[in-house]
């Protein structure tokens, strides 16, 4: 059995892995990465009732991995990078490869994956760091499920300027409804639901639009989307309007959010 952990910058991941599949997964929350890193592994074994006997090694990646300088409770601990480890557990969850795989967390990492082998395509710092960033300043909460709630009610038309504000026709292939300018209007009548909306409008936007760039670079009509952000249902509906407008097909593996850590645990390094 392996462990894979991924130590983000505010959620730890770690998963087992046993004769090449992913047998169990557990997420906790910690900033300081050896409290992660330990956390993490101590909570996979406790839930799941694992002897650390059977435990052959553990594979550490994510932004924290560098902090951790010694083996693990004296379990040979190597460190996988992170593209790589993104890469590789976005093929083996998506079953897919010749993939494009926009992984969002804090930020956003483009990752290009195929016969050749795995790499950096790009990213930006627009990602679920932002979202919590905005609604420090802009909402009564911080609490990502209360911005989800608020973001239930909201209304785009009372933020975002729409293209049929300004004109009265379609333009080019986008529809009267389409975003002109995010919050390019903000009304004085515009309410905490309208801005939570507004705030994950703009982001899952500037992801999906990067994601259909890098992905048309590459002849490839298909994205495969991971990370905390992946299960997020307001965003995935966003990536689907991009979809209908651009062609370019957002994929949600099983277990997304969890990609990272399996492409560590599967990692041969």
């Amino acid at each position: 059995m392996i462990i894979g952990i991924d130590i983000g910058s505010t959620t730890t991941k770690a998963v087992s892995i046993e004769n090449g599949k992913l047998t169990r997964k557990v997420k906790i929350r910690a900033s300081d990465a050896v409290t992660a890193a330990t956390g993490a592994f101590g909570k996979i074994i406790l839930d799941n009732e694992i002897k650390i006997g059977v435990i052959e090694g553990i594979k550490i990646t994510g932004v924290g991995a560098s902090k951790i300088k010694s083996d693990i409770f004296g379990i040979p601990t190597s460190k996988v990078n992170e593209i790589q480890a993104i890469g590789i557990g976005g093929i083996f969850l998506s079953g897919m490869n010749n993939i494009i795989i926009t992984n969002i967390g804090t930020g956003t990492a483009i990752i290009e994956a195929n016969e050749q082998g795995i790499s950096h395509f790009g990213g930006s710092g627009v990602g679920g760091g932002t979202i919590l960033g905005l609604a420090k300043k802009l909402l009564p909460t911080t609490e990502f499920s209360g911005i989800m709630a608020l973001a239930e009610t909201g209304r785009l038309n009372q933020v975002d300027l729409l293209l049929e504000d300004i004109m009265d026709t379609d333009i080019s292939f986008l529809n009267k409804k389409a975003t002109a300018a995010n919050f390019g209007k903000m009304l004085d009548t515009a309410d905490s639901g309208d801005v939570a909306l507004a705030i994950l409008n703009i982001v899952y936007q500037v992801i999906g639009m990067l994601s259909v760039f890098a992905a048309r670079a590459r002849n490839i009509n298909r994205v495969i989307v991971t990370g905390n952000g992946s299960n997020n249902l307001i965003g995935q509906s966003i990536l689907a309007a991009i979809t209908d407008i651009y062609g370019i097909e957002f994929i949600y593996p099983d277990d997304a959010e969890y990609t990272t850590a399996v492409g560590a645990g599967l990692s041969v390094k």
